[in-house]
C-alpha cells in the first residue's frame, strides 16, 4: 500500500499529462504532493524528510515549469532528487559514519556492517545512476518518451533494484 501511496503523483502526474499537457500535469504532480503531506500528517502525525524534501523540490522545480513555460525544469527534477538522496548516503555515511540504508532497514534484516556498506554504496550508486539516465532520456528523446520513461522505466527500475537488493540479502545471510 505504501508503495502506490508513493507512486500517486507520478501516476497522476502522467495521466493528466495523457489527457492535457506537461504544464497541467506539472500542477497535478504538486498538487498530489501536497496532498501526500497532509495525509501523512493526519495519517502518521509524521511527515517524512524525504517527503518535505521532494514537497521543496517539485514547488520550486514545478512553480518554475509553469511560470516559464519551460518543460526542462520539471524533467530535471527527478535528477536533483536522485543525486540529493545519492550524495546524501554517501555524506552521511563518510562524514557522519551513518549508513542510512543500514538506519532504514535493519528493524527488518539483519546484517554484517560489511553487507550494509556494500548496500548503502550501491544504493548511493544507483540513484546517482537514476540521476544521469533521466538527464539522458530527457536530453535525448521526446517530451512524450520521457513521461513514459519517468513512471513506467523509472519505476521498473526501482523495482528491479529492490529485488536484487533482497537477493543480495539472502544471499550474504546464508554465509
Amino acid at each position: 500500500m505504501k508503495f502506490l501511496y508513493e507512486l500517486f503523483p507520478v501516476v497522476l502526474f502522467f495521466i493528466f499529462y495523457k489527457i492535457y499537457d506537461i504544464y497541467i500535469a506539472t500542477a497535478a504532480l504538486m498538487f498530489a504532493t501536497y496532498m501526500q503531506i497532509i495525509i501523512a500528517h493526519f495519517l502518521k502525525k509524521k511527515i517524512e524528510k524525504i517527503l518535505i524534501f521532494t514537497a521543496v523540490v517539485v514547488t520550486i522545480f514545478g512553480g518554475m515549469t509553469i511560470f516559464f513555460q519551460d518543460n526542462a525544469f520539471i524533467m530535471w527534477k527527478p535528477s536533483i532528487i536522485y543525486w540529493v538522496i545519492g550524495a546524501g548516503i554517501v555524506i552521511a555515511d563518510k562524514f557522519y559514519d551513518k549508513n542510512l540504508v543500514k538506519i532504514s532497514f535493519s528493524s527488518q534484516v539483519k546484517l554484517a556492517n560489511k553487507y550494509w556498506t556494500n548496500l548503502s554504496l550501491s544504493t548511493a550508486s544507483f540513484f546517482i545512476f537514476l540521476g544521469f539516465l533521466n538527464i539522458y532520456v530527457a536530453q535525448n528523446f521526446t517530451e512524450d518518451t520521457w513521461v513514459n520513461f519517468k513512471l513506467f522505466g523509472m519505476t521498473g527500475l526501482l523495482f528491479i533494484y529492490v529485488i536484487l537488493m533482497g537477493l543480495y540479502i539472502t544471499k550474504v545471510n546464508k554465509d
